[in-house]
């Protein structure tokens, strides 16, 4: 079976504090994190994830956890709302260890803390970020890869592109909420085809144009790696798909549902 999760070696927590905020397109904008808590944190490149801690409205400035393991979650969630930062998963967009700066990107929706905190982050802001490792782990001896993901998972698969050796063949869908959100240069290997979705639609569910594009498409032969992430009903679905009507193995598919529609993360 292949690996869920790589961790890091080391790991702690990290304060730092905006340095900046771009709107990159209609629905998604970058925030840049720095401070000298970055020489504590090793890129990785792919998809690596943190724990990301940002101020609940109204608090004057941001608590971080003491723990540098696990059981940083227990000391956040014993915390009253008045202290308790918010926490929520986001994939390192870009890092640029030499000018210490990270780069986050926020796929922005409305009603979402996150959200609200990156379209209002202003120089000086305090937040944190915690390590926790890279999913993106494919094999070797695989012909071509799979990429699927809907607005939340186009920065990892974005940042995938950017790294991944020249010799990377991939068919990649991104969905995203509007035409708008259409990049129109991507950093990827020549082999890499990115096939962009838009759905136009306020009422459509995000991830069911991925899910139905993918299911109808005419996928290369060979063996395949697929990676698969976004709101959970697209890479379930997804890979029940790709396992029952394209007969991939399952251990050669790695997916995540990184969101459900509904349902709040919780803290």
């Amino acid at each position: 079976m292949l690996p869920k999760v790589r961790l890091p070696d080391t790991r702690r927590m990290i304060t730092l504090e905006v340095l900046g905020r771009t709107r990159t397109t209609a629905n998604f904008t970058t925030v840049t994190l720095g401070g000298p808590g970055l020489e504590h944190f090793r890129p990785t490149g792919d998809d690596q994830t943190v724990r990301l801690f940002f101020p609940r409205d109204g608090q004057d400035g941001l608590r971080m956890p003491t723990f540098n393991n696990e059981a940083w979650m227990a000391e956040v969630l014993l915390l009253p709302k008045s202290r308790r930062p918010w926490v929520r998963n986001f994939t390192i967009r870009r890092a640029r260890p030499e000018q210490g700066e990270v780069d986050i990107e926020f796929a922005l929706h409305a009603g979402s803390p996150a959200s609200s905190w990156a379209t209002r982050a202003r120089p000086g802001d305090p937040a944190g970020i915690f390590d926790m490792g890279v999913s993106y782990l494919p094999p070797a001896g695989v012909d071509w890869q799979l990429l699927v993901g809907d607005e939340s998972a186009l920065p990892a698969i974005l940042a995938i592109l950017e790294n991944a050796p020249e010799s990377l063949i991939a068919e990649v869908f991104l969905e995203v909420p509007e035409t708008a959100d259409i990049r129109d240069e991507v950093v990827k290997p020549e082999g890499a085809r990115v096939h962009w979705l838009p759905r136009d639609d306020s009422s459509a569910r995000p991830g069911s144009r991925a899910l139905e594009t993918v299911t109808k498409a005419a996928l290369p032969p060979g063996r395949c790696y697929a990676w698969l992430a976004g709101e959970a009903k697209l890479p379930t679905g997804l890979r029940r798909h790709l396992v029952n009507e394209r007969g991939l193995p399952k251990q050669d598919i790695a997916f995540y549902g990184y969101w459900r529609l509904g349902r709040s993360s919780p803290g």
